[in-house]
């Protein structure tokens, strides 16, 4: 099976790029299954109703998220009554939603998607390993193939999760720091992993914020309000071919695609 996860779209730009990129992508790739991250969706921070309505539109079959899960509050009746989207497993048990599920592709395969947040140089919430491991004990039991989204600031939390779960999962794929890396690989055991798939925003931008607000936060340290920066979009994502009987990933490749609306 053929799986694309879509880096974090970052606001009315990513959103653009992804309405007009995904339909030509889904058919030449033949996809079966579309992942977004989409925490950034809603002007820069967190997704509304109508956002998530606007990347579902777009073709994308799950939506994960991460630290700004709760910026729009909105959004939280979304998570009790949407199934396709996803907040991070280890954020408190009593928050609104789920954070992994069994989603059936087109032929009725199962595949297992987990979202989880790492915790350093970020908010102190549950362990994401431990977490983690009980979920896909629990998603194994369903299904075979299963993704990770690990939305984590630190490389080395990300690696440590792809190594736990080395064999037990299709793929560990990192989000959060919206700057794509190149490591992408699949191990003997046969799981994929990339320490950041990047994102799907404004180009001319500084993890899709407008430069100079970003430089004046620096320069200053004054509080300012972040706005997502305009002009062209990119699309990056990862391609996932997986054996839908074992889960294991055959290969994982970045993709890249621009946009000038």
């Amino acid at each position: 099976m053929n799986i694309l996860f879509v880096g974090d779209v970052v606001g009315r730009p990513g959103r653009r790029a992804l309405a007009r990129l995904l339909p030509s992508l889904r058919a030449d790739h033949q996809l079966d299954l579309v992942i977004a991250n989409g925490e950034n969706a809603a002007a820069g921070f967190g997704i509304t109703p109508s956002v998530a309505a606007e990347l579902f539109a777009a073709g994308v079959d799950v939506i994960t998220m991460g630290n700004h899960a709760w910026s729009k509050r909105e959004s939280l009746p979304l998570y009790q009554e949407e199934p396709r989207l996803l907040r991070p497993a280890n954020f408190p048990p009593q928050d609104p939603g789920r954070g992994f599920a069994v989603y059936p592709i087109a032929d009725g395969t199962p595949v297992g998607v987990l979202n989880l947040q790492g915790r350093t140089y970020m908010e102190a919430i549950d362990c994401p390993f431990r977490v983690g491991a009980a979920a896909v004990r629990e998603l194994a039991q369903q299904t075979p193939v299963i993704l990770v989204d690990m939305h984590a600031e630190a490389t080395s939390e990300k690696l440590a999760m792809a190594y736990m779960l080395d064999g037990q999962v299709s793929a560990v794929i990192g989000t959060h720091t919206h700057v794509a890396t190149c490591d992408a690989r699949v191990s003997p055991q046969g799981t994929a992993y990339i320490t950041d798939v990047g994102m799907t925003g404004p180009v001319d931008s500084i993890l899709g914020v407008q430069p100079e607000l970003v430089i004046e936060r620096f320069l200053t340290r004054m509080p300012n309000r972040f706005e997502v920066a305009s002009g062209a979009a990119v699309l990056q994502a990862v391609l996932l071919d997986i054996d839908p009987l074992s889960g294991r990933a055959g290969s994982i490749s970045r993709l890249e695609e621009c946009s000038d609306e």
